[in-house]
């Protein structure tokens, strides 16, 4: 088991370059993605906010 899957990472270790590669945008793009809903509640919040100063 050892010389079977250590054996095949040593010699293609481009595959564990790729993973970790994967793994970062993978979390860039939950980052994005939580940071825009954020953004659109707050949207959302700041335009309720002008439009009751518009009645007033």
């Amino acid at each position: 088991m050892e010389n079977g899957f250590f054996g095949f990472l040593e010699k293609n270790s481009i595959f564990i370059v790729m993973f970790i590669v994967l793994v970062v945008w993978l979390g860039i793009f939950l980052f994005l993605l939580n940071t825009d809903k954020r953004l659109k509640a707050i949207e959302k919040e700041l335009d309720e906010v002008i439009q009751k100063r518009k009645e007033k």
